[in-house]
């Protein structure tokens, strides 16, 4: 037998079994993390990763809980008269004389319609005059400089030219909540549209888009979370607005027991309304960041 042939049969293994080296590195790889998770230093990260993601959920409790256990301590040692700010249990019987009336079952549904068809209005006319003023020259030069002055100035202060001009019925109370949302939602969406990068647009031309389809497939998508942070921010605008727009002449709904409680000098029943107000601005953020997340998979969650 030649040197040649005997080196021939004692090739090595790896030669003659495709992929065995890495078979054995992926291997080793897993092995490795597997030792790693079970070492003390991957221990402590993941602890210290489930840390992190209670602590802001029992945070979000514990600061309100305990505030509220400081609020009714004040109230009981005789800190603050109850005439002046009442304690929790106070507002809490006044929800349950509120329930047992049915006024506040009669009130919500009431509110929140006012509240909803202002801020569809509200949002309809922001989005269009954004996407014009945002997509077309013209529309800047006819709109975007009026709507700048009108958003400086309260809409407080346009109440009485609104019951003058409409009355005191539910149209001024519509067209207020509806006016207060208009440009949250007209800024975020123009500043979104013109804000998009221009290397974008120069792709999608280098591809053939124009016109219809460029607006459509590169320059809405890509304005959209502005334009959502847009309406997610007049949805509490629409909530500011329908406090003012109820106190108009209001014959139901939140604003109406409001009026009532603080005419009959019941101030366990004003904070008791104002705090219903404050859980459907909680409750619109809720749905809104919800909206957002559907509309945005993409969109990454960074958190610290």
């Amino acid at each position: 037998m030649t040197s040649a042939e005997l080196e021939e049969r004692v090739a090595p293994v790896e030669e003659s079994v495709p992929g065995a080296s890495l078979t054995t590195g992926t291997k080793g790889t897993a092995a490795g993390t597997e030792l790693d998770d079970l070492s003390p230093l991957g221990s402590g990260r993941r602890y210290r990763e489930t840390w992190k993601l209670w602590q802001g959920r029992v945070l979000r409790v514990a600061v309100p809980l305990g505030l509220i256990a400081l609020w009714q301590l004040t109230s009981t040692l005789g800190w603050v008269s109850e005439y002046t700010l009442p304690p929790p249990s106070s507002i809490l019987a006044a929800y349950g004389e509120l329930w047992d009336n049915g006024d506040l079952q009669s009130a919500l549904p009431v509110s929140l319609q006012r509240a909803a068809i202002g801020l569809f209005f509200g949002i309809t006319i922001g989005l269009t005059l954004g996407l014009f003023a945002g997509l077309w020259r013209i529309g800047e030069q006819i709109f975007d400089a009026p709507l700048q002055m009108l958003r400086t100035i309260p809409f407080i202060a346009v109440v009485p030219l609104f019951i003058s001009w409409f009355g005191i019925g539910e149209e001024p109370k519509l067209i207020l909540i509806a006016a207060a949302t208009v440009f949250p939602v007209y800024l975020n969406t123009y500043h979104g549209v013109r804000g998009v990068d221009k290397k974008l647009i120069e792709a999608g031309q280098i591809f053939g888009l124009s016109g219809t389809r460029l607006a459509t497939r590169i320059i809405l998508p890509t304005a959209l979370p502005s334009a959502l942070t847009g309406i997610r921010y007049a949805s509490g605008v629409a909530l500011l607005a329908l406090v003012l727009a109820e106190q108009i002449n209001a014959h139901e709904g939140i604003g109406y027991i409001l009026n009532n409680a603080n005419q009959n000098q019941r101030p366990d029943i004003v904070i008791a309304g104002i705090l219903v107000y404050a859980l459907l601005g909680i409750a619109l953020d809720i749905i809104m960041r919800f909206v957002e997340r559907l509309a945005l998979p993409w969109r990454p969650r960074v958190t610290i």
